[in-house]
């Protein structure tokens, strides 16, 4: 087995968790800041969605798919060089998803694009430096994990959203 289908399995388990998430909420619950405020179930698979396809598409030399149509389909007040880590309550409530199909259609986007990726990348090259802004610099390999690290961590966290939003 190649070191890289291990993050494969890793992200489509924390994709299972965010569609049965959100199967289990409507739209509009999908779309409500819970209290205590946390974020949306909207603005984590949207945020996570969008991390992976960044992060991804940059290793992978090629443009976000978020300009795919992905932009026009959430039709979000927000700009595009938005730094969604940061995002205010005020600025996350922004991000309303208009249908399920958008959410998934985005993260589906961003997990096939990883996918493509990861099944193709040569092992050797995950200890290629990528980035030496960094103490250490940072391996191809340790922008994987951490990006799909950042994605289980927020599938969890749309649990998490998703109890309190039903209040169970």
């Amino acid at each position: 087995m190649k070191a890289t289908q291990l993050s494969i399995d890793t992200l489509d388990r924390a994709r299972e968790r965010f569609l049965e998430t959100l199967e289990e909420m409507t739209l509009d619950e999908a779309n409500t800041m819970p209290q205590p405020l946390i974020k949306s179930v909207t603005w984590l698979i949207w945020h996570t969605s969008r991390t992976i396809d960044y992060q991804i598409s940059n290793l992978a030399g090629l443009s976000p798919v978020w300009f795919d149509g992905h932009k026009e389909a959430f039709r979000l007040d927000l700009p595009d060089d938005t730094e969604d880590w940061k995002h205010t309550p005020q600025e996350a409530a922004k991000v309303i998803a208009p249908s399920k199909e958008v959410l998934i259609n985005y993260l589906n986007a961003a997990i096939t694009r990883t996918h493509n990726y990861l099944e193709n990348l040569p092992e050797e090259s995950l200890s290629d430096i990528i980035d030496t802004s960094w103490t250490p610099a940072v391996t191809r390999q340790v922008r994987i994990v951490s990006t799909i690290d950042d994605a289980v961590m927020h599938s969890g966290q749309a649990v998490y959203s998703k109890r309190l939003v039903l209040g169970h």
